[in-house]
């Protein structure tokens, strides 16, 4: 099904684009983000369509108060499992960026793609018939995640922003809380999941939450981003 939607969803644009419907988003888009949306649809799965929009996978809320954070803060530095869309809209918005990514193919592919200033990571998940960190998304059974999550051990230093939104989230979550400076954010996607919700009910205490639901770019519907802040920062 996924795959006929997007199917569908690039044949549309083709014609779209054909009788100039694209142009006329692009150029209410600087303007309308209704028009951004509308626009973005026909750029699922495409990061340089996406990038030439300069738009996270995110609520269009999350972005704009992310880009506000890291305005205020001259050469942050961001830590980001999952790569993609995101990665190139952080880099040009912040000083530094690493970004990990599980899945090779996937990071061969962005790799050309990426500026000075990021530096993407492969870690694999392991086979195991009993992982330690395992992955609940549909295919990943066996495999374990326990490398990738302590990846941002390999990175010396607190973060002023941390981005999940790959595999394995709950358990980055823990990771992340542990690695952000004093007035830093947490970016956590896709939210709606219960065991995401779990996840975060488990570090409240330490943070404050802040769930943003709206548009969000490339998909029809709305979804929810999440945004965790160092309750002391509050």
């Amino acid at each position: 099904m996924k795959r006929l939607y997007i199917r569908t969803v690039r044949a549309i644009g083709s014609g779209m684009e054909a009788v100039g419907g694209l142009a006329y988003l692009e150029r209410r888009a600087p303007t309308s983000r209704t028009a951004t949306w509308a626009r973005s649809l026909f750029a699922i799965h495409d990061v340089d369509d996406l990038g030439s929009l300069d738009l996270p996978w995110w609520t269009f809320e999350s972005a704009e108060r992310v880009a506000a954070h890291l305005a205020q803060r001259p050469g942050a530095r961001v830590f980001e499992w999952g790569s993609g869309a995101s990665t190139l809209w952080l880099a040009g918005r912040a000083g530094s960026v690493h970004s990990v990514e599980h899945h090779a193919g996937w990071a061969a592919a962005l790799l050309p793609r990426l500026p000075d200033n990021v530096l993407l990571q492969v870690v694999e998940p392991a086979a195991s018939r009993i992982p330690a960190i395992g992955s609940a998304k549909r295919g990943h059974g066996g495999l374990d995640f326990s490398d990738y999550v302590a990846a941002i051990d390999d990175v010396d230093g607190a973060f002023d922003v941390v981005v999940i939104d790959g595999r394995a989230r709950e358990a980055c979550l823990a990771r992340a809380v542990e690695r952000l400076a004093p007035d830093g954010l947490i970016v956590f996607d896709n939210v709606d999941r219960r065991r995401y919700l779990a996840a975060i009910d488990a570090v409240a205490p330490r943070v404050t939450v802040l769930m943003t639901r709206g548009l969000t770019p490339a998909l029809p519907y709305p979804t929810r981003t999440a945004l965790l802040r160092p309750a002391s920062s509050a």
